[in-house]
């Protein structure tokens, strides 16, 4: 029986965590989270609700994140009208067992999204189906669209309005970067409304 290597199996992680520092002086992803912050802002201000949708791993991070601004943050203040499409099993399993698998999130969209609203979409590859068309549908209906992926971008930056653009590289290290990311997004969008004490 053969050791595992622990330092090879998380050499990419150790490098990500030598260059977290560099990723908050990056002007590229400020100016994506700055415009992010302002189309999320813009929508809780107006009494719009932030929708978030994404597979497996990104499908906990978009729960998290839905979590941070309808629960809190860091700071005492009113929830935030927030919610991830992955969390109502019956819906899931419904339009998957009738309309299947890619519709899971679109058929939600057309149920719930309103203009106005924002839909943030996170898939590290920028290709999950479901996501891409969960994206086209809310674009359809006036929604604002924002798409965390990373590898390039894939089809999902055709139907976003603002892109979190993430590294090259197996999911686990896209899904690093998203997350830190998203929380620096749900710190200055917390500060921004609280500011203008409409939170």
């Amino acid at each position: 029986m053969t050791v595992p290597d622990y330092k090879a199996s998380h050499r990419s992680f150790a490098e990500l965590l030598a260059d977290r520092a560099g990723l908050l002086d990056d002007p590229r992803y400020e100016a994506q989270v700055l415009e992010i912050v302002d189309v999320v802002v813009t929508a809780l201000r107006d009494g719009k609700r932030v929708y978030w949708c994404g597979n497996g791993g990104s499908a906990a991070e978009a729960q998290h994140m839905a979590a941070e601004l309808s629960g809190r943050y860091l700071r005492e203040r009113r929830g935030l009208n927030s919610e991830a499409l992955t969390v109502n099993t019956s819906t899931l399993t419904c339009v998957g067992n009738d309309y299947g698998y890619d519709r899971i999130f679109a058929r939600q969209v057309e149920a719930f999204v309103q203009a106005g609203d924002v839909l943030i979409g996170m898939t590290t590859s920028g290709v999950s189906k479901n996501v891409v068309l969960a994206m086209k549908a809310a674009r359809e209906q006036g929604a604002r669209t924002i798409a965390f992926t990373g590898n390039g971008g894939g089809p999902i930056v055709e139907f976003s309005d603002v892109v979190l653009m993430g590294p090259d590289g197996y999911a686990a290290i896209v899904q690093e970067v998203h997350q830190v990311m998203a929380h620096i997004v749900c710190d200055l969008v917390e500060q921004r409304l609280m500011e203008a004490g409409l939170a």
